[in-house]
């Protein structure tokens, strides 16, 4: 059984089909959902989430669907094969910082109410996503989606993730704040006069190599390799999921869990805190990161389920699934595709 990636919050999933919505009829986006395997009663739902899997395949079918390999996010559609010529404008640069200031002009071409500004001060090299007019709203998706496009693709001209000093954003901060520890290492600010991103100066002065082939499978993945590219940076709470997970007939107590990677429960606590978490919420993230997983991969009974959970009983099951995503699991079992008539 393979480990379950951290799941999506279903409000990641309105904000990617955002664009969408404004050139497909209802029922086109229940079809998207459906094809993805997302069941469409999920979509309103507080609290309901979807798989890394289902989150990356919507974004690929809307944005086959749309023609916008932005999704219908910016003030014109970026055509299928932009981000693949992007890449193949970056491959021959001498240094990371050459290969971004490349992007940053790339974008420039394609984007009416934005520009992206790469600058230099203290050591440390910030790409900004500045506003052309004083009344033009940012797209918060849009926003996120960009800043994970340049730290996804500076980390992968290098192979690893890269460190981020400092992140803004030019909106106030969302109600979706808490996924933002999974998504952007660093620290975050909100309310900013625009969208930016910094990095020390001389981690984008090395060099890289890539290939045309290399390139070519990143952008067949995407978004996968560079929306998710920081989705398990904690290392402490790393450990303790890869731990849980591994074991899950072994005693999960705290203490235990402390005792098997060396450290004691005081100090993972401690851990744990300065990452933003806690034990029990990494638990119960975990047990229900599994349970959607089997529910929407396998056919396995809910009763199993339930069981890999860590639960003794199928009925504390619902109830726990019940508070962590506002459904019942029998809702994530819904057929992804309607049969025609």
């Amino acid at each position: 059984m393979r480990n379950p990636s951290p799941t999506i919050p279903m409000s990641f999933v309105q904000n990617l089909l955002m664009g969408a919505t404004r050139m497909l009829a209802p029922e086109a986006i229940d079809e998207l959902l459906r094809q993805a395997g997302i069941a469409p009663t999920l979509l309103p739902q507080r609290g309901a989430r979807a798989t890394r899997e289902q989150f990356v395949r919507l974004y690929q079918i809307t944005a086959l669907s749309i023609g916008d390999e932005m999704l219908g996010l910016w003030s014109r559609p970026i055509r299928a094969g932009t981000l693949k010529y992007l890449g193949l404008s970056l491959l021959d640069a001498p240094s990371v910082w050459v290969a971004m200031y490349r992007f940053t002009r790339f974008w420039n071409l394609l984007l009416d109410d934005y520009a992206l500004q790469l600058s230099r001060q203290n050591q440390c090299v910030t790409i900004a996503l500045k506003p052309l007019g004083a009344l033009t709203t940012p797209t918060i998706f849009g926003h996120e989606l960009m800043v994970k496009l340049i730290h996804g693709v500076a980390s992968w001209l290098v192979g690893r993730e890269l460190p981020i000093e400092t992140l803004g954003f030019g909106f106030a901060r969302p109600a979706h704040f808490a996924e933002y520890a999974q998504l952007f290492p660093g620290p975050v600010s909100f309310d900013q006069s625009c969208t930016s991103v910094s990095f020390a100066e001389q981690v984008l002065r090395q060099p890289f190599h890539r290939t045309k082939i290399e390139l070519v499978k990143f952008v067949k993945r995407a978004p996968d390799d560079w929306l998710f590219v920081t989705f398990d940076h904690g290392p402490t709470s790393t450990r303790v999921r890869e731990y849980l997970l591994a074991h899950s007939g072994a005693d999960q107590s705290l203490d235990a869990v402390a005792a098997a990677l060396f450290m004691s429960g005081r100090s993972l606590s401690r851990g744990l805190a300065l990452e933003g978490g806690t034990f029990q919420r990494i638990k119960d993230e975990m047990r229900r990161d599994l349970a959607i997983e089997r529910l929407v991969t396998t056919r396995e009974s809910i009763d199993r389920i339930a069981a890999l959970a860590g639960f003794d009983n199928t009925p504390a099951f619902h109830r726990a699934f019940r508070a962590w995503t506002g459904s019942t699991p029998g809702a994530y079992r819904r057929p992804a595709v309607i049969p025609s008539a």
